[in-house]
Parts: structure tokens; C-alpha cells; sequence
């Protein structure tokens, strides 16, 4: 009985931690503009996914996401239509040549080149413009 009472309050606490995990990546996504996948992927490995289902599982989750969040920046006339013009024809490109080498790379060099990238990032903002 005990062991039930054990393996239900582990169970909530991990329904806990993926709905705050999803509340702090639509927080992070609608501040910034995006990015909440830089905290969904590496949660989602933390749940056992693979690196290569944790990156395709995160575009899977943010792309709603994404959608709401650019729908309320539109409305509030946050964005350039000239560069979103400009810009989306590579943008949808890479992400469909993105998607097909997801398949071929190795997860280990998956998650090296996304911390790499998360990291460069992060020195590039503290460094400034």
C-alpha cells in the first residue's frame, strides 16, 4: 500500500514539474519572441527522449505556440512585415533541411551542437551587439 501511496506522489510531482516545464516555456517563447525550445529540449531529455525526439517533440510543441504568440505581436503591430517577407522563404528552408539532418545526426552531436548554439547565444547577448 505504501509503495502505491509512493509511486502516486512521484507521479504528481512529475505532472507538476511538466505543466510548470510548459508554463515557463510558453513564458520564455512569448517574451522572447520564441526560444521557448531552448528550455523544452532539455527538459524533454530529462524525461528520458532521446535528443533527436526531444528536439522533434519541441518543434511539435512550439509551433502552436509560436503561432499564438505571433498572432498577438501582429495584432499589436510588433514585427516588420518587410523582414518577415524577406527572411521566411530561408527560414521555412532551413527548417525543412533542419528537419531531414535531424534524421542522419547522431544524438550525442545533436545535443553538443544545440548547447554550443544555446551557449554562443548567451555569450553574444552578454557581450553585447
Amino acid at each position: 500500500m505504501d509503495a502505491n501511496k509512493a509511486e502516486k506522489s512521484t507521479a504528481s510531482r512529475l505532472a507538476f514539474l511538466k505543466y510548470f516545464a510548459a508554463l515557463a516555456a510558453g513564458c520564455v517563447n512569448g517574451l522572447f519572441g520564441g526560444g521557448g525550445g531552448m528550455l523544452v529540449v532539455p527538459l524533454l531529455t530529462s524525461f528520458g527522449l532521446t535528443a533527436k525526439k526531444a528536439h522533434a517533440t519541441a518543434v511539435a510543441v512550439i509551433l502552436p505556440l509560436c503561432l499564438v504568440s505571433a498572432v498577438i505581436y501582429i495584432v499589436k503591430g510588433c514585427f516588420d512585415m518587410q523582414l518577415t517577407l524577406a527572411v521566411g522563404g530561408g527560414v521555412v528552408a532551413g527548417g525543412i533541411a533542419g528537419a531531414l539532418l535531424l534524421k542522419k545526426t547522431d544524438n550525442f552531436l545533436l545535443s553538443m551542437f544545440f548547447y554550443i548554439v544555446m551557449i554562443g547565444a548567451g555569450i553574444k547577448m552578454a557581450v553585447g551587439r
